[in-house]
Formats: C-alpha cells, sequence, structure tokens
C-alpha cells in the first residue's frame, strides 16, 4: 500500500514552501542523475508527463528514441534537510518509461523489480539490509578530494582520534530528517573510514536508500570540507570499503530462512539460496563489484573475502551467517562493494539465490577456520574456488553465466560486458608509477 497519495504531496509541498522537486533516476552504472522542476510543474510530474532527453545519459544507445517519461514514485518524496528552508528543494526517485509509455528495459530500477516480481510469483518478498562502508578524505585548497588524512582513528574509535566524528553525527541526523531509521554509525578500521548501518527493509526501498544515503553522505561531508569517497580501495596500505549485503526471504509473514530444528537452525531454503549465491558470485561479481579498483580490495590480508565459502564463524568468509536466529536470521554476503549500482547488485544476488531455492543446489561444506590465511595452492587442493582477482576475469564469469543474461536481457548484458572490457582495456593500457618506479632506471 502507497505511503502518499497525489493529494498528501501536493498538501506537502504546499505547507513545506518547497519551490523546486528533482526528478531522480539511476543511470546503469549506479549514478544518480536529475531532471529540476518547479512547483508550479507539479501537476505535470504527478501525472507522469515530464520527459527528459537522454541521449546522453549512461545506458541509452543512439538507436533509442531521446525522449523518455519519468514516472515518479510517490513513496519516495523526500525534502532535502541540507537546501534552504524557504523555497525549498525535494526529490522524487522516478522510474523511466519509454515514449510509448512501456517500461525502459536499460533502468536499473525495473531490472530490480522485474526479479522481485520472480520472488513474488514463488511467494516470496525480499528483505534486504546493507552497511555501506566510505572514506572522509580532506579536500585540498581548491576544495579539490585527496586521498589525505591526518587521522589514525581505528575500529569504534571516537574523537578526538576520530576526525570524522562529527562529519558522521551530521550526516545521520541528516538522514533521519529524511526518513531513514539509522540503526549504528561507527568508525571502521583503516584511518578516515566509516560505517553507516540503517535498517533492514523490503529490496526495492533499501536501494532506494541506499543512492539517497550517498548522495547525502557526500553532501554533508562537503559541507565540513571533507571528502566521501565511496572508492573501494583509494589506498593500498588500508583495508578497502565493503557493502556487505544481509539478506532474507519472507513467505506469509514469516522468515523462511529461519528453522529452529535444521542444522545451524537453517531451513533448506536458507541453505539453497546460499548454494546459488555460491555457484553465481562469480558470475554477478562484474556488477556486485563494478570497477576496475574493485579488486584492488579483494586481495588476501585485508579481511575481505577471496574464496568462495561460508561460514557461522569466520567474520572474513564470503558468505556469513551471523548467530542471530528466529524473525532475524539472515545470510550476509561480503564481497560487493559501495561502487556498485544497488538495483543490479540486490537483484543479481536475489536471482542466484532463487535458481538455488528452484534446483536445490546445496552449498559446499562450511568452512570452520580462517580460510584467507590459507594460499592460492592450498585452496586449489581442497577445491576450494577463487572470487575473480580483475574485471577482464569478473566479465568473462559473467559472459559463461546465463544468470546475469537473463536478469539484464541481452541487449543491458552486453552493453554492460562491453563497456566493462572497454574499461578494462583502457587501465590495461596505462603505464602506472609503480611500473616506471620499478622499471624506468633498472632497464
Amino acid at each position: 500500500m502507497s505511503k502518499y497519495t497525489k493529494k498528501d504531496i501536493i498538501r506537502r509541498v504546499e505547507e513545506e514552501d518547497v519551490e523546486f522537486i528533482r526528478l531522480q533516476f539511476t543511470d546503469i552504472e549506479g549514478n544518480f542523475k536529475n531532471v529540476a522542476i518547479t512547483a508550479s510543474q507539479l501537476d505535470k510530474a504527478l501525472n507522469n508527463d515530464c520527459m527528459f532527453d537522454c541521449s546522453l545519459v549512461e545506458g541509452m544507445l543512439p538507436t533509442d528514441n531521446a525522449d523518455m517519461f519519468l514516472y515518479p514514485d510517490l513513496d519516495t518524496f523526500a525534502i532535502f534537510p541540507w537546501r534552504p528552508q524557504q523555497g525549498k528543494v525535494a526529490r522524487f526517485i522516478c522510474d523511466v518509461y519509454r515514449a510509448d509509455r512501456t517500461p525502459f528495459e536499460g533502468d536499473s530500477r525495473y531490472i530490480l523489480k522485474k526479479a522481485l516480481e520472480q520472488a513474488a510469483d514463488m511467494g516470496y518478498t525480499f528483505e534486504v539490509g546493507p552497511e555501506c562502508e566510505f572514506f572522509l578524505f580532506n579536500a585540498d585548497e581548491s576544495g579539490r578530494p585527496t586521498t589525505s588524512t591526518h587521522e589514525q582513528a581505528g575500529f569504534f574509535d571516537m574523537g578526538p582520534l576520530d576526525n570524522g566524528e562529527n562529519a558522521r553525527r551530521d550526516i545521520v541526523l541528516t538522514l533521519e530528517d529524511m526518513g531513514f531509521e539509522v540503526e549504528a554509525s561507527h568508525h571502521e578500521k583503516a584511518p578516515s573510514q566509516h560505517e553507516v548501518d540503517f535498517r533492514y527493509d523490503e529490496a526495492l526501498h533499501t536501494a532506494d536508500n541506499i543512492m539517497t544515503f550517498k548522495l547525502a553522505v557526500k553532501t554533508i561531508a562537503k559541507r565540513h570540507g571533507l571528502h566521501a569517497t565511496f572508492m573501494p580501495k583509494p589506498r593500498k596500505e588500508f583495508s578497502g570499503s565493503g557493502m556487505h549485503i544481509n539478506m532474507s526471504l519472507r513467505k506469509d509473514g514469516k522468515n523462511v530462512f529461519d528453522d529452529p530444528d535444521g542444522e545451524n537452525g537453517l531451513s533448506r531454503e536458507a541453505y539453497y539460496f546460499m548454494g546459488g549465491l555460491m555457484k553465481h558470485v562469480k558470475g554477478i561479481c562484474a556488477v556486485t563489484n563494478p570497477i576496475v579498483n574493485s579488486y584492488k580490495r579483494l586481495k588476501p590480508g585485508f579481511e575481505a573475502p577471496v574464496y568462495v565459502a561460508w561460514s557461522t564463524l569466520g567474520a572474513n568468509t564470503l558468505i556469513r551467517v551471523p548467530h542471530i536466529r528466529g524473525e532475524h536470521t539472515r545470510i550476509e554476503l561480503r564481497s560487493p562493494d559501495p561502487s556498485a549500482n544497488p538495483y543490479l547488485a540486490i537483484a543479481a544476488c536475489l536471482m542466484a539465490g532463487l535458481d538455488g531455492i528452484k534446483n536445490k543446489i546445496a552449498p559446499e561444506a562450511e568452512v570452520r577456520y580462517n580460510i584467507n590465511s590459507i594460499s592460492e595452492a592450498e585452496a586449489r587442493l581442497r577445491g576450494i574456488e577463487e572470487l575473480p582477482t580483475d574485471m577482464y576475469q569478473a566479465c568473462q564469469e559473467m559472459k559463461k553465466d546465463s544468470l546475469m543474461r537473463e536478469l539484464l536481457g541481452e541487449r543491458v548484458f552486453t552493453q554492460i560486458y562491453d563497456s566493462k572490457i572497454a574499461t578494462w582495456k583502457a587501465y590495461d593500457a596505462q603505464v602506472t608509477a609503480w611500473e616506471v618506479e620499478s622499471y624506468l632506471y633498472k632497464i
């Protein structure tokens, strides 16, 4: 059931003195875009009649009709707390429709909706809780971002060691003003690294919240003279930033992963869902870890997962099953990072898990030791698979796995694959400072 009606929106815009409204949508790379309208155009927007020229938006092809419509999701209406209090600025998150009023297949929000419909056909609703990490670095004298910091704080430290404490506090307050239920926030392991956790929710709402969260974090950090980045591995000597995805399925209002009589208190569906994730995790890496830098994080020695394994004990395994049971039973996938398009990442996780349930894919045996401490050779002897080590490998794994082609459709799949291969080739052609330093004077 919708939270807002058109009348509710019109009344709030009048009562709150909203002057500008941003119609936001997400491109295929996971970047927020928007078209701004004045309050005088609200009726037009609410009637789904706001058209935009999409020809230069990532994810559109030259063959696309440049004119598309933005359909506001009324339940995403929010007022930006950081904008002026007279002549306020509000927003909707929108779905993208073609000129013929059919959903645009390259709209990542639409791709997630299709995956959720498949879950609904099986009687499930999908709930997700993200753990979003980010860095707060210094800006230079011109306000441009750097990777420098004077901070040396670590896990759960507080001020004065935690120089970003005030910025993080304002981020949390801003999110709460926008309707978020923030459960916790804290300093992470690396200097200047932070985490904010918000409430578990239905998958589409969670994906919307991740996009809003990233916008709010960057905006508030800038007000504190800092630069917030969701780049997975901005400093080689620091642990990278992840976006762990906690997942559960509900059926008839009950958490279907919970079974007090099952092994480890888990149901057969929970094990099959894990089995599907483990089967497809390499194939979905190109969307859960979508940039070249993503694979600098997935290296031994920095607490990020490297091998395809699960555990109820090991905090550093690819899949972790937290000890809590009952209605809070969940499966945590630890490989995704915050550069991912959340709609595509969540959709890919869901499709992988559903495939596991449909085909009763049992996971490999639980790992009850620190798997990240073993060598690659030992892992091979034990038959343990590795995650892709670079973008090129991830693309080849995606190409081999029919799941991503099914989820994205041929057109979007090909576009994402070709774009990432082109990015990899551009990266691979670079002559880096490391190469110059290592070879210039020796050879």
